[in-house]
């Protein structure tokens, strides 16, 4: 994968331009250039987004099969717990109330982490920031599709 590199910048095709030929340009020409200058810098920008966003995908690809794995380890650690805990309290009692404590007691973790994961999900309010900052767009830079006539 190649990433866009500041070699490839906007000089690519264009020379720097002096003071005589800034004159010499009309107004309409110097304007094409910016235009033209502003155009190639975005799609270079997003361009690199694009290419940290895979780069930082793989990584968090990666990390999310690892935690994955941990997750399915720890069930696992669970289960044959759960299971020895039975086996234990089967032996000084019936197995059937020895399955239905451990059971209950997988019941009360199962109502503590309930319990902490709705009080975590009231607390999410959205792109907060990224509202905040397209709110201070000024208005003549947003698009007004009603006024847009083909």
């Amino acid at each position: 994968m190649s990433m866009p590199t500041q070699g490839s910048g906007l000089n690519s095709g264009h020379h720097p331009h002096d003071a005589d030929e800034v004159r010499g340009s009309s107004f309409g020409e110097l304007m094409r250039q910016v235009t033209t200058d502003l155009s190639t810098l975005m799609r270079q920008e997003v361009e690199l987004a694009k290419a940290e966003i895979r780069q930082e995908g793989k990584k968090a690809g990666k990390a999310a099969g690892f935690f994955g794995g941990a997750g399915f380890g720890g069930y696992m650690v669970a289960l044959f717990l759960s299971l020895a805990l039975w086996a234990g309290l089967s032996n000084v009692m019936d197995a059937g109330w020895a399955a239905l404590i451990v059971a209950v007691i997988w019941g009360a973790i199962a109502a503590v982490l309930y319990s902490m994961a709705k009080r975590n999900a009231e607390r999410i309010r959205g792109l907060k920031q990224t509202n905040e900052s397209v709110q201070r767009i000024p208005d003549a830079l947003k698009p007004h599709p009603q006024e847009v006539t083909r």
